[in-house]
């Protein structure tokens, strides 16, 4: 076996004449011992906590916030490791809730609803500053205001959630005569529905289909509800839980998006590229994803971004209770919080 060598750089510390040997013996021993203070392991870099996180919807360009802020390190940064959950909305809202997730994109609807019946969420970062429902009718139809709704069949594609919200508020702040207007339930083919004239007007995302009509060549006409009702929208929730014993973690996650948020608002062709590695079929209909893309951000900006109105949440609150989707009364102001939104 080979002897181990007196490591070079200690030898060439020591004197060439020789010392006596008891000398020689503690030069050396020092020696060591002065090496294995100057010369410490390095330690190991803490694993990142893994966090998975339901969106509410399939992978979409209106999620490019979030790829931006993985794909540029931000949650990295702050020791966050994302999984992407695409997952029902309510999904995410039950496992929040229940303590088996830390965090959910959610809409303001649904932290209402669920407080409303006893779950614990707090809705924590205000993404979509302006409420996105609008409807949209093809401009030769000749609406063009709510009164213009009076006497029309009117698609929507569900009872609940935040295009039945927007709905209800609109009609109650338009003073609309609800029986004079025919709802009905189209489910998700606004598109379709409005080109063959099944309806005369639509629920939609505002900042979704009316874009694709237009991409095809339609002229639309969209009334806002926005403009009419201030209302809460979708956002980033947590739990008690996380707020009471891990705030820290909770103000870290916080920052790491709105970093994403705010770069997505300064490059979008950027996040769009960003977005090709999480949306599957991008290429295939750029023009209207990259139109999709520009037309939400106006829904998201604002000063500081992430902020929360609380009006807007006691308005969202009053529609909901008078539509008699809430349970039990909500304490509104339990269920946000503007405190994780500073960096």
């Amino acid at each position: 076996m080979r002897k181990s060598a007196f490591p070079r750089f200690l030898a060439s510390l020591l004197p060439s004449r020789l010392l006596p040997a008891p000398c020689s013996l503690l030069l050396a021993s020092c020696l060591l011992l002065l090496a294995s203070c100057t010369l410490p392991a390095t330690p190991s870099s803490p694993s990142p906590e893994t966090i998975r996180l339901p969106m509410g919807y399939v992978a979409n360009v209106q999620f490019a916030p979030w790829y931006v802020a993985v794909e540029r390190g931000y949650f990295a940064e702050e020791g966050f490791e994302i999984e992407f959950d695409y997952s029902w909305e309510t999904d995410g809202v039950r496992l929040v809730g229940a303590g088996e997730l830390p965090f959910a994109v959610a809409s303001g609807d649904q932290v209402l609803l669920a407080r409303s019946q006893g779950i614990p969420v707090v809705a924590i970062v205000n993404w979509y500053r302006r409420f996105p429902i609008g409807v949209a009718a093809l401009a030769e139809s000749g609406i063009h205001e709510p009164a213009d709704l009076v006497g029309r069949k009117v698609g929507i594609p569900e009872t609940f959630g935040a295009s039945y919200i927007g709905w209800r508020a609109l009609v109650t702040a338009a003073d609309l005569p609800e029986e004079e207007i025919q709802l009905e339930v189209i489910g998700y083919t606004q598109v379709a529905n409005l080109v063959e004239g099944r309806v005369d007007a639509a629920v939609v995302y505002a900042n979704n289909e009316p874009i694709q009509l237009e991409q095809a060549g339609y002229e639309v006409m969209v009334i806002p509800v926005a403009d009419y009702a201030p209302l809460i929208s979708n956002g980033l929730i947590t739990n008690e839980t996380m707020i009471r014993e891990h705030p820290e973690r909770v103000h870290a996650f916080v920052h790491a998006f709105l970093r994403g948020l705010a770069d997505t608002l300064t490059a979008p062709n950027a996040a769009f590229e960003i977005c090709r590695k999480y949306v599957e079929g991008l290429d295939e209909n750029e023009p209207v994803q990259r139109a999709v893309l520009e037309a939400t951000l106006d829904y998201w900006r604002g000063e500081p971004l992430g902020t929360f109105d609380p009006a807007a949440w006691e308005t969202t609150a009053q529609v909901m209770e008078e539509a008699g989707l809430l349970s039990n009364p909500v304490e509104v102001e339990k269920a946000f919080t503007n405190d994780y939104l500073t960096p």
